[in-house]
């Protein structure tokens, strides 16, 4: 999957997240950052983004992700 293909992806499963990816369709990076992951643990993080992944990797399609995951407070002081 190209970068653009999973943007539309998590966009289309969760609109109220601020996404970006970057990659080469084999090693890509997802950036989410939303209020949604307020008191959510790293481990949680990953899990709701996962969640929505999960298909793509599990049919081949999506292989190695990066995922990292900021309240807007957090992406503000990072």
């Amino acid at each position: 999957m190209s970068p653009a293909e999973i943007l539309q992806v998590l966009e289309a499963a969760e609109p109220n997240v601020s996404w970006s990816t970057a990659g080469d369709g084999y090693h890509n990076e997802v950036e989410g950052v939303s209020d949604v992951f307020e008191g959510l643990n790293a481990v949680k993080r990953q899990q709701f983004v996962y969640a929505i992944l999960n298909p793509y990797i599990a049919d081949g399609r999506l292989h190695a992700v990066i995922i990292r995951t900021f309240t807007p407070a957090e992406k503000a002081s990072a």
